[in-house]
């Protein structure tokens, strides 16, 4: 059967392909302009953008961390708590357990990817939503963050942190945060493993239709756990420079950061590659945010501007995701079907959908 001409011309919109991967940029450039125009003797200068880039880089690595689980199709709510709990215990082990600060860094790496592994086991084997998985999993790392801590803050000593540790975070190079480096080495690294590795693709396979990805034989319990492994790995080293950041260790601040890595991650889903997390969307998502939260902090508004504009992009993140997965889905349907063999082959989607598409 010779399909209609409208289903025929869904996949030969480059103009409107080139508009969906690269719209995000264009507003990102547009925004910056707009903010350097309204205020020219502050905004388009290397302080502000050293400033803004610092300021922004542990919510853009934490928003990589949140896309790695998205990309199986779940919710990894807990990172905002383990971000709170992370960096507690990075000052916790320097100054009231004088640990080598190399060694106390270390452990709260591999004790926020054990969790992660924990996540991903809980939800996979416990059968549990893991919006609701996570969540519960959150609130428990919140009460032992208060129960470390006591409620109160962790205050370091007359003689201060290492400088060696604070310079992880405080140091520049070529002009630039430190912190920027690691934001692009994540996301370079997360590229590569999610574009040009089995272990990504197959993320994606699992992500777009489990059922499809289990008759093909992947083991999609293990991979999904691998996700929010990763996911935790990242949040501990996010604590870390957070840690170095603060150089105080305040037991609520976690939470903060939440809405804006979510906000990220699937922002990031409708650009560069529309319909599907991956790494140079996230990092473009969050310079869109980064620019327009600066912006317009500098322009002087009200404290409540800033989480009506957090508010305002995940509702439009989630809606633009919602409709990117649907047309990328329709496209799909209209184009000759691969093997699923192949690891780059779009995996059937008569099944149900995976846990967490919107």
């Amino acid at each position: 059967m010779t399909p209609s001409p409208s289903r025929r011309s869904l996949p030969d919109r480059p103009h409107g392909h080139l508009i969906g991967a690269y719209g995000l940029p264009a507003l990102a450039a547009l925004l910056f302009l707009i903010f350097s125009l309204a205020l020219p003797n502050t905004f388009p200068t290397l302080d502000n953008v050293s400033s803004i880039l610092s300021n922004q880089s542990i919510p853009a690595i934490l928003a990589l961390g949140a896309t790695i689980p998205i990309v199986t199709g779940k919710f990894d709510l807990s990172i905002g708590f383990g971000l709170g709990l992370a960096h507690v215990m990075v000052l916790q082990l320097i100054v009231e357990g004088g640990w080598p600060w190399p060694l106390a860094c270390l452990v709260v790496i591999l004790g926020g990817t054990a969790f992660g592994t924990l996540n991903g086991v809980i939800v996979e084997f416990g059968r549990i939503d893991s919006f609701i998985a996570t969540l519960g999993t959150g609130s428990i790392l919140y009460a032992f963050t208060g129960w470390i801590t006591g409620g109160a803050r962790i205050v370091p000593g007359a003689g201060g942190l290492p400088a060696a540790f604070t310079d992880i975070y405080d140091s520049k190079f070529l002009g630039l945060p430190v912190s920027t480096y690691y934001v692009l080495a994540l996301a370079a690294a997360l590229w590569l493993l999610l574009e040009r590795l089995p272990l990504g693709r197959y993320m994606y396979v699992i992500g777009s239709n489990t059922r499809a990805a289990e008759l093909v034989g992947i083991p999609t319990r293990r991979y999904s756990i691998y996700a929010f492994a990763g996911s935790g790995l990242v949040v501990g080293f996010a604590g870390v420079l957070l840690a170095a950041q603060q150089q105080i260790g305040n037991p609520s601040v976690g939470i903060d950061y939440l809405l804006p890595a979510f906000v990220g991650a699937l922002l990031g889903s409708t650009a560069i590659k529309p319909g599907r997390p991956n790494a140079l969307g996230t990092l473009v998502a969050v310079a869109v945010l980064a620019i327009g939260l600066a912006g317009i902090g500098q322009l002087g508004a009200d404290f409540w501007v800033i989480p009506l504009f957090n508010g305002a992009a995940l509702l439009i993140a989630v809606g633009l995701a919602g409709y990117s997965a649907r047309r990328r889905q329709r496209v799909g349907a209209t184009q000759p079907r691969r093997s699923p063999a192949e690891p780059s082959a779009v995996p059937p989607t008569d099944g149900p959908p995976p846990e967490g598409t919107p």
